[in-house]
């Protein structure tokens, strides 16, 4: 047997551990809640060791979070550069939207469940790592502006800011009415107003 076999099934094992430690958080998330989410359930929900849990995850933020960065996410090279402004705004509204059909598959109870004041993977001073959506808006809309098609009227850090608290809002909406709310409508609204604001072309 090859080396590279070897480490493909080891990959393999890694990857359906993982997937099977994050359905068994899902589980405990959607029946009990985010209190009852410990790493002791959680390893004895999915049916392996407190070791084989730390051999993957931090902590279970960390588990939580994962899954929510590694959506299927839009390549900021396969986004075209844009034409102007306009085409930024629509850009970034459908990065977001491609979150809002994420997090519809996770479901409510789990989004309910990361969204969480305890939880310490949202608090962007202690996590260091940022999740995909904003990462691409930001890389796209720096190649905008160097190409000389749009600009910015606020400070980069400030606009990624703004929109993390705007799509946690829609979030937050969406969990709070047990989602019966219009997902995709509020987050095009609310995100395409603030775009329209802070978005402009080039003098």
């Amino acid at each position: 047997m090859s080396e590279q076999t070897e480490l493909s099934k080891q990959q393999k094992k890694s990857k359906e551990t993982k997937a099977r430690i994050f359905r068994a958080a899902k589980q405990i998330l959607q029946k009990k809640g985010y209190e009852e989410l410990s790493i002791k359930n959680i390893c004895e929900e999915a049916g392996v060791s407190n070791g084989s849990f730390y051999h993957h995850f931090k902590t279970k933020d960390d588990l939580l979070s994962y899954y929510i960065e590694e959506q299927p996410s839009i390549n900021p090279d396969l986004l075209d550069l844009p034409d102007n402004s306009e085409e930024v705004k629509i850009a970034i509204i459908r990065v977001y939207l491609n979150y809002v059909e994420y997090c519809r598959e996770l479901g409510v109870e789990f989004m309910a469940g990361y969204y969480n004041p305890k939880n310490q993977a949202l608090n962007p001073v202690i996590r260091t790592e940022r999740p995909y959506p904003i990462v691409t808006v930001q890389t796209y809309v720096e190649k905008a502006i160097e190409a000389g098609v749009a600009r910015l009227n606020v400070a980069i850090e400030e606009f990624t800011t703004d929109i993390r608290m705007i799509v946690i809002g829609n979030v937050f909406e969406w969990c709070l009415h047990q989602g019966e709310t219009d997902f995709e409508g509020n987050m095009r609204r609310s995100l395409g107003k603030y775009l329209d604001s802070t978005v402009v072309s080039p003098k």
